[in-house]
């Protein structure tokens, strides 16, 4: 695959994602080789075309995300997370699909920004308890990275060996608003309160007499409840009922150009007007779930925010009621005055507290309307007690993750990290560390989103590389044939195209490439790391072999492809030895390889625990000569140019043209099952 570095921001665009599962399917991979069994998820995107910033091509296209759903980001099941309508979920019960909050560096500040959540696993490994000053409690993985006000953190860490990277301390701050207070129980008690809220807030109650014709009295019941938002007159309704006041429902006023319809309830017999007086009285003394439901039912009457939450009325005594409600609850609030344009005395009720009190107001009543709790675009800041107060392992838990478009979520009130674009998928498609499961993402209607998109005026038929995040050859292409579209689409419109992969799948399209490589230009890279069988079985276990691969290149070089081979990734002690890296480059040129170019293993965060994990089980006496390699995620200088000078000589001596750069660093693409094999060290 293309040599790019982590965080390079090709993955970015994927924020974009519209992740809508249609109906996932099991498969059993059938490709060249039995994969295990992997689920693939159909989904839809906005946009297919993604901008590259910092690498040697500018255009890219990704038919399939792949996730092998092994990263090392993750947190216990039961954390509230933050929806995008301002409520909390528990992180077991988030689904793709759903939107939620993230954040984004906007400006100055960091923002709390909505997206949506394009993956959710679990995995079992060791946890921690992490407690903040103000009670909030986390649990999550010792890999797993927190917001701190001085960046990102992980949860566990060393400041020496390889072990070394940021990681929390007693008191490192984090960056959020604190612990989401628990929902309230919805009982009668909660229901009543509600109801008093929402109906002394809004409604029109009242009974009157009148002398009819015949000049006896009579009186005249009616009780309407008008909103604009449904959600609450839906709810206002649905507690009617259950307290035995059914209602009707009717078109208040007709939806205009510029204004929609707008809903009502009404009741206009004497026994429900009455049984709705009395479940609105005030009580003597309510209980708690009074006052969550009060306050519920009078903010969704009567609440406004424009990042100060208020209830504006002129009732002295639902004023009264309101300012007892939150106080009781333990919030803290001011009583403003105020009469400009109103014919009566006006006051209103201000929530103090700024966003971390919005929330936990939400969070604590439960309002139907969710418009007051809209927190997009507010700054990220940290005016609670977030400071660390203890970090402990409690054992082995089951800790869920998810992959969004902002690359991180708000987990019980703090920024959390997550799996955005698993870098070690890249290398590692079917890892069998940990026998992780594996999830891949068909972008089912790329093809014709990538045909919009060229069809643009502004579009200049720049080179476009395809399959730069995962490859785009890989078994669910045999079923959608999505890669092979999108070849066409770039032959009608006259774009360029380059790719990389490990499967011998491409040969079904050498016709399309062929004609690409005749009229705008094509090339195809064959990913190789060695020549050799045994090893080849050991490091890349789900990949065709290398010499099926060398043989699919030849036949592409035939058709009038230009090929080359990515020999990646060098694993220091492993693949590195001069004679293993003269076969991969003779082999490459006598199968018709036009260029080579070459990776070096690179050990971000996300690969680095993987792979000591296999160095330590299969290749101890390698652990220390990585340690001292790889005590950040490249290995030192002067290896780089070790084996850049091997791999130039060899280029050199199999004719090779030298304009491509011999060595370059880029992430691990190779698997942490790799054997120690070579006569020559070059550390």
């Amino acid at each position: 695959m293309p040599v790019r570095s982590e965080g390079s921001g090709d993955g970015q665009p994927e924020a974009r994602e519209v992740a809508r599962t249609l109906a996932p399917r099991l498969f059993t991979a059938t490709g060249l080789r039995k994969t295990p069994q992997a689920e693939w998820v159909e989904i839809a995107v906005k946009s297919v075309l993604n901008r590259v910033q910092g690498m040697p091509f500018k255009w890219s296209v990704n038919p399939y995300r792949g996730c092998s759903h092994a990263c090392v980001y993750c947190t216990d099941g039961d954390t509230p997370i933050l929806m995008g309508d301002g409520s909390a979920k528990p992180l077991r019960d988030i689904r793709v699909g759903d939107v939620i909050y993230g954040t984004r560096r906007l400006g100055v500040y960091r923002r709390y920004i909505r997206t949506r959540v394009l993956a959710h696993w679990s995995v079992t490994k060791p946890a921690y308890r992490i407690v903040l000053e103000d009670g909030t409690e986390l649990i999550a993985s010792g890999d797993h990275r927190f917001l701190s006000d001085r960046g990102w953190k992980h949860v566990i860490g060393t400041e020496q060996g390889r072990g070394r990277r940021p990681y929390l301390t007693i008191g490192t701050k984090l960056m959020g608003v604190g612990a989401f207070a628990r929902r309230p129980v919805k009982d009668d008690d909660y229901k009543r309160g509600y109801l008093c809220g929402i109906v002394r807030g809004d409604a029109h109650l009242t009974t009157r007499g009148y002398t009819r014709a015949d000049e006896r009295r009579a009186q005249v019941h009616q009780f309407r409840l008008a909103l604009a938002d449904d959600d609450a007159l839906e709810r206002a309704g649905t507690y009617l009922a259950e307290f035995s006041v059914p209602t009707e429902r009717f078109v208040f006023h007709k939806a205009a150009a510029s204004t929609r319809a707008v809903w009502a309830i009404r009741a206009q017999a004497g026994a429900r007007v009455d049984a709705i007086r009395r479940i609105t009285e005030w009580p003597s003394t309510p209980p708690e779930a009074w006052y969550q439901g009060f306050l519920a039912g009078v903010f969704d009457a009567e609440g406004s925010c424009n990042g100060v939450l208020r209830v504006t009325k002129t009732d002295e005594t639902l004023i009264a009621w309101t300012a007892r409600s939150l106080r009781h609850l333990g919030f803290d609030l001011e009583v403003e005055r105020a009469s400009a344009g109103w014919n009566k005395p006006v006051q209103a009720v201000r929530l103090l507290g700024g966003l971390q009190e919005r929330l936990r107001l939400a969070h604590t009543t439960d309002p139907a309307i969710t418009r007051n709790r809209d927190i997009e675009g507010s700054a990220v800041k940290s005016t609670s007690r977030l400071g660390i107060r203890a970090i402990e392992p409690i054992g082995v838990r089951e800790l869920f993750d998810i992959t969004t478009g902002t690359g991180d979520f708000i987990a019980n009130g703090v920024v959390s990290h997550n799996c955005f674009a698993r870098i070690t998928h890249w290398y590692l498609d079917q890892d069998g560390v940990n026998d992780w499961a594996s999830r891949i993402y068909v972008k089912t209607n790329a093809p014709e989103v990538l045909r919009h998109e060229l069809a643009r005026p502004s579009w200049r038929h720049e080179p476009v590389s395809i399959g730069t995040a995962t490859d785009p050859y890989q078994p669910a292409e045999g079923v959608y044939r999505i890669t092979r579209r999108i070849l066409e689409a770039l032959r009608d419109f006259n774009t360029p195209a380059s790719l990389v992969t490990k499967s011998t799948m491409i040969v079904r399209d050498r016709d399309v490439l062929a004609d690409l490589a005749r009229g705008p230009g094509a090339s195809v890279h064959f990913s190789i790391t060695t020549v050799d069988p045994a090893l080849a079985r050991e490091i890349e276990p789900d990949v065709p072999p290398p010499q099926r691969r060398l043989d699919a290149m030849r036949a592409l070089a035939d058709a009038g492809v230009p090929v080359g081979v990515l020999l990646a990734p060098v694993l220091p002690g492993i693949t590195d030895d001069e004679d293993l890296l003269e076969a991969v480059v003779v082999a490459a040129k006598e199968h018709g390889a036009r260029s080579l170019a070459t990776s070096l293993l690179h050990l971000g965060d996300v690969v680095k625990d993987a792979f000591f994990q296999y160095l330590a089980h299969k290749h101890p006496d390698l652990v220390p000569e990585y340690e001292k390699l790889y005590r950040g995620k490249y290995a030192p200088r002067a290896y780089q140019r070790r084996v850049q000078e091997v791999v130039a000589a060899l280029k050199r001596r199999a004719a090779f043209a030298p304009r491509e750069p011999a060595v370059t660093q880029g992430p691990a693409r190779g698997h942490p099952s790799a054997p120690g094999v070579g006569q020559q060290r070059l550390f």
